[in-house]
């Protein structure tokens, strides 16, 4: 019951972009850095103790934990398991493999339901968006999805034959970059395509 002194509760602050960006990378970073120093074994284990204190701390810090963060260190707690007890980090290197796949399936599948996921995100976060912004987003859907599934492929065949840091640099620096040029590329299609006037054509 609320009196005239007492402050209404406060409602849980949403986890931080920054810290959902993160999610998931800690541990690969972690884990390259012990298993170039300590083994292979080492590195697993300091991967998966980072992924449970990344959930630990996104709880503590914003009483929820986004499904972004569930999903990832899921994968990471899982894989590294595996790995350990198969005694092989190839398991542990294949999730942003299986990640990016499951956005393959969460983006595709959104797309065969007719509701494109990132339009449906669109409309969430700002229920006055433009239509032209809400087709853009249902236009994308499709070529985000080939581009998440390309860079699953380029993971799988990272994690098999390449070396543990260049592995982890694909991981952390190269989906990011990537993904801004080809969201930019779309963005600048897109503003390029609308200035385009009937007559032009």
């Amino acid at each position: 019951m609320l009196t005239l002194n007492s402050k209404p509760p406060t409602a849980a602050k949403p986890p931080s972009n920054k810290l959902v960006l993160l999610s998931g990378i800690l541990p690969l970073i972690v884990y390259t850095v012990v298993e170039e120093v300590y083994g292979t074994y080492w590195g697993l284990v300091a991967g998966l103790v980072l992924g449970v204190v990344e959930i630990v701390v996104e709880k503590v810090l914003y009483k929820k934990i986004s499904t972004v963060t569930w999903v990832v260190n899921a994968l990471v707690i899982g894989l590294g398991c595996v790995s350990l007890y198969m005694n092989d980090g190839i398991w542990f290197k294949l999730q942003p493999a299986f990640a990016e796949f499951i956005m393959v399936v969460i983006l595709w599948g959104s797309l065969a339901l007719k509701r494109p996921f990132l339009r449906e995100m669109a409309a969430k976060q700002n229920p006055d968006i433009p239509d032209h912004m809400l087709e853009f987003f249902s236009n994308i859907t499709f070529r985000l999805g080939i581009f998440f599934l390309i860079h699953s492929a380029l993971a799988i065949w990272a994690a098999f034959e390449w070396s543990t840091v260049n592995w982890a640099l694909l991981k952390g620096v190269g989906l990011t970059i990537s993904s801004v040029v080809y969201l930019a590329i779309e963005m600048w299609w897109f503003l390029k395509n609308r200035n385009i006037s009937p007559k032009s054509r």
